[in-house]
């Protein structure tokens, strides 16, 4: 798509035309006017009534509108006039004071960075923009300009007028080199010179500021009667931004490749194996997150070096992957975050950052919330954990046999899970055969339905050549998929009774747990909301939780809680020992080695019932499966 808007901008390494003639830049500010002119259009509908009104005032005045008529019809543009001009200006007001999104960062001064700050200055004078106002880290692997001009953004704002904050992902700093960071960075800082714009600029603050508007009505505090307003405020914003919605994405897509743009003459060949390094921290990130630290925040502890186990976890990864390979050879050049004054100091600020937008932790460090070093991590998160899942296993072990028998023992031994789960009475019993004088089939389980489709289809007339055609390509195929689903359905259902009733009980415990811990991590924000304390607000309300790992079912439930157990007698009555894999997360150590082959055994225990794989793994191993286990 062309786009025909022109003009003069920034200056462009000395060419004629500027900035202003970068196909990026003209299509941003295209849209941008096209988001203004939204905005206009709503101004001159809420002033639309008033001069209606000073019309009709003014022909009274000449002796043009005179009458009863023309009286009562100014009356009610009178009033008209003044209830929508009063609305427009309760909007404008909300819009104006709302408190735009802001992302949860570290702030890195240029006492605490100068160098980082020097090599963005420098960037910027080569590409010949505005130098970003500030620079900022986010636990995330990403980068991208913020504006904080917003006098309600508080100590995170910067003086108005002042240009975007660069916002780096902390990750970047401790993976990649020097260079490499300056490629990535490139096209970011590039975005200062289009951001500058004032129709750019204009745009952006209209739109941010509906965006806030939007999430008045669930501020805290409210009473009835301004949450009503405040309601109808947002209905209004909402509207306005499905007006410029698809022009603001427009704009901030032409910004983007305006950036790219400018960008292209700096470090071309090293911004091609940067891109790659990024793709790769994304993947070790990822992994760290969800294998390492939540096992962690989950016991209450918040690693304070998640940075530099980045390193770690992308190095392993490059030596699994032949695909990563040669990654690491690059660990010898300068990194990024010798950039720093104080890498530790950042990349602990960073952790605990981290640890509260994906898993909701508070913002200090507490008894019950304590950093842990990588080297106390099988100690203190490991270990913890594996006797926590135990304890739970065995509590809920406890309530079902309390239930069956009231005299069941109560040893917490890795046998008695063992035999709860293969005992007889449990498992599935076999269809009986059918008798020699019944010439009735055996309908499987779950095929009854599918029967008695069948006997009404042969009660039918019979029918015509095409319809019999389309019953066989169409209904009689998805006769036999339900009936294959209903038997394969139905196998699974019954495939181990104990291990469901058990997964079941498990997970409402889990659930309970999970949801007392939400409820006092909800009440410590509402808390820290009402004295004031700066929290994450988002454009919908408070800053969402990011879920790093989806929901488990009952029976994968069922089986971390049958291999933590494991893990506890292998530690127990052998030479085992907790570890950390920097890709898998918990590990268990046997001879110094991970303990790779445990988890089918467990499954086959869990889906199937059948012990035999584990016990054999058990008796190699030397564990001792009727020695009671340490619980936490």
């Amino acid at each position: 798509m062309r786009y025909g808007v022109s003009g003069s901008g920034f200056g462009n390494g000395g060419k004629d035309g500027g900035l202003g003639d970068e196909w990026g830049v003209r299509a941003a500010r295209s849209r941008a006017l096209a988001v203004l002119r939204v905005r206009g259009r709503a101004l001159g509908a809420a002033i639309l009534p008033a001069a209606v009104a000073v019309v009709l005032y003014a022909g009274e005045v000449t002796g043009h509108f005179t009458g009863t008529g023309w009286a009562t019809a100014r009356v009610i543009t009178t009033v008209l006039a003044v209830v929508v001009l009063l609305a427009a200006a309760a909007v404008a007001l909300v819009v104006a004071r709302a408190r735009p999104a802001v992302t949860p960062t570290v702030e890195l001064s240029e006492t605490a960075a100068p160098d980082l700050h020097r090599l963005v200055r420098d960037l910027a004078d080569r590409l010949d923009v505005p130098a970003p106002s500030a620079i900022a880290l986010t636990p995330d692997c990403d980068s991208w300009l913020e504006d904080r001009s917003h006098r309600a953004h508080g100590r995170a704002a910067v003086p108005a007028g002042a240009g975007p904050v660069l916002v780096i992902g902390s990750p970047f700093l401790w993976w990649m080199r020097v260079g490499e960071l300056r490629a990535v960075l490139a096209p970011v800082v590039a975005g200062t010179g289009p951001a500058a714009d004032p129709d750019i600029a204009a745009a952006r603050r209209f739109v941010r500021g509906l965006d806030a508007a939007v999430a008045v009505p669930d501020e805290p505090g409210l009473d009835p009667l301004r949450r009503f307003g405040a309601r109808g405020v947002g209905r209004v914003a909402r509207l306005l931004l499905r007006a410029c919605g698809n022009h603001a994405a427009e704009m901030e897509r032409g910004v983007a490749a305006a950036g790219s743009e400018r960008a292209q003459a700096v470090d071309q060949g090293t911004r091609i194996v940067a891109q790659e390094q990024v793709g790769l921290a994304y993947a070790g990130w990822d992994r760290l997150l969800t294998r390492v630290a939540l096992p962690a925040w989950r016991m209450g502890r918040w690693p304070s070096r998640l940075d530099a186990g980045v390193v770690s976890a992308l190095t392993e990864l490059s030596r699994r992957d032949r695909l990563a390979e040669g990654f690491s050879s690059r660990l010898g050049e300068r990194p990024a975050c010798d950039l720093l004054e104080e890498p530790g100091a950042v990349d602990e600020a960073a952790s605990l950052l981290a640890a509260r937008l994906f898993h909701g932790g508070p913002a200090e460090a507490g008894p019950d919330w304590a950093p842990v070093d990588w080297s106390r991590y099988p100690e203190e998160v490991v270990d913890r954990k594996w006797r926590a899942d135990a304890a739970r296993l065995h509590d809920v072990l406890d309530r079902l046999s309390t239930a069956a028998d009231p005299e069941a023992p109560e040893a917490p031994t890795l046998t008695r899970v063992l035999t709860h789960l293969t005992a007889p009475q449990d498992r599935p019993s076999t269809p009986p055969a059918p008798k020699e004088d019944d010439d009735l089939p055996v309908v499987p389980p779950g095929a009854e339905a599918a029967t008695e489709a069948r006997a009404e289809a042969h009660a039918r007339p019979e029918p015509l050549a095409a319809e019999e055609e389309d019953r066989r390509e169409t209904g009689g195929r998805d006769e036999h998929e339900a009936e294959t689903d209903a038997e394969h359905e139905d196998e699974d259902d019954v495939r181990n009774p104990a291990a469901d009733a058990l997964a079941a009980a498990l997970s409402a415990q889990v659930a309970r747990e999970d949801a007392e811990r939400e409820a006092r991590a909800a009440a410590g924000a509402t808390a820290g909301a009402a004295s004031g304390a700066a929290g994450f607000t988002g454009p919908d309300g408070p800053w969402p939780l990011a879920p790093l790992l989806p929901p488990r079912t009952g029976r994968d439930l069922l089986a971390d809680h049958v291999t933590a157990l494991v893990c506890c007698a292998a530690v127990d009555t052998t030479g085992a020992a907790p570890g950390l894999d920097w890709l898998d997360g918990p590990a268990l150590l046997v001879d110094g080695e991970r303990a790779a082959d445990l988890g089918p055994r467990v499954l086959a225990l869990v889906e199937e019932g059948d012990p035999a794989p584990l016990r054999a793994w058990l008796s190699t191993t030397g564990v001792r499966p009727e020695k009671p286990v340490r619980l936490l």
